[in-house]
C-alpha cells in the first residue's frame, strides 16, 4: 500500500488537492489515473480513502469516500528526550527506527556536553513523516523544539520518568521499573554523558537512574535500544 499524508484532513474534509509535488509523482511516477484510490492518514489515527477526481500533475484532486480509525498498534505513550548527535546522520536514524517501532514524542534536548545545540525541526519532522508513510502506521510521533536540561526536567512529567546514564551509580534495568501500557519519558545523553551535576538534579525531580545493558552506547544506539525495550515490554 502506497500511503499520504496530511495533517489537514479531517472527518469534515471532502475533497483534497495535491501539492505540486505530490501531484508530479502521483501522475507521472505512480501513473494514477482519474477514478483510481489513494490511501491518506492525517497521523491522528486515520486513514482516508480517496478517489482521484482529476489527475492534473500539478494540482491533482481527489474526493474523499471513506474514513476509518486506526488503532495505535502500541499500548504505551513513550517519551524519548534525546541529546542531538554531532553528526546529523545518526540522530535523523534514530527518528526513522523510532516511528518504525513505536514511539509517540521525541525532544531534543540540551546538556553540558552536548556536541550539537542548534537542531532543523522541519528536517526531522520530514524523516518522521516519511518512516510513517514507510511503515505503514497512522499516528505521527509528536517532535518538540529543543529544550534545555533543567527546562525539561523542571515540567510536570506524568508516569514512570527515567534517565539513562553511564556513571559508576546503583542503576536499575529498564525493564525492572517499567510496566506495560503505562507513560514512560527516558533521558538519553550526548556522547560526553550527563554531568554528575545533570544526573544530581534528575534524581532530585525523582527520575530512575536505569541502565540499558552492559555495553557502552553510543547516543542513537541507546535510545533506540531504550524504544525496543519498551516495546518488548509491552507485547
Amino acid at each position: 500500500m502506497q500511503l499520504f499524508y496530511n495533517e489537514a484532513l479531517c472527518s469534515t474534509t471532502k475533497q483534497i488537492t495535491f501539492d505540486k509535488v505530490e501531484s508530479k509523482h502521483i501522475v507521472r511516477v505512480l501513473r494514477k489515473k482519474e477514478d483510481d484510490i489513494l490511501k491518506i492518514t492525517n497521523g491522528k489515527g486515520y486513514l482516508f480513502d480517496v478517489k482521484i477526481s482529476i489527475a492534473n500533475d500539478k494540482k491533482c484532486t481527489a474526493d474523499i469516500i471513506a474514513i476509518t480509525k486506526k488503532i495505535k498498534p502500541w499500548n504505551y505513550d513513550l517519551h524519548i528526550a534525546i541529546a542531538p548527535t554531532k553528526n546529523n546522520d545518526r540522530i535523523e536514524w534514530f527518528l526513522e527506527k523510532a516511528t518504525e517501532i513505536g514511539i509517540d514524542e521525541i525532544t531534543p534536548l540540551i546538556c553540558s556536553n552536548s556536541e550539537r545545540r542548534v537542531v532543523k525541526i522541519a528536517r526531522f519532522e520530514k524523516i518522521i513523516q516519511s518512516a510513517m508513510k514507510q511503515s505503514l502506521k497512522f499516528t505521527l510521533p509528536k517532535i518538540n523544539s529543543p529544550k534545555s536540561f533543567n527546562e525539561f526536567i523542571n515540567q510536570n512529567l506524568e508516569g514512570t520518568i527515567c534517565i539513562a546514564h553511564c556513571k559508576e551509580q546503583e542503576k536499575k534495568l529498564l525493564k525492572s521499573i517499567v510496566k506495560p501500557s503505562e507513560k514512560v519519558t527516558i533521558l538519553i545523553g550526548p556522547e560526553g554523558d550527563f554531568s554528575s551535576e545533570e544526573i544530581k538534579k534528575a534524581l532530585s525531580k525523582k527520575f530512575t537512574p536505569i541502565s540499558l545493558g552492559k555495553s557502552r552506547l553510543r547516543t542513537e544506539t541507546a535510545a533506540l535500544v531504550a524504544v525496543n525495550s519498551i516495546c518488548f515490554i509491552n507485547e
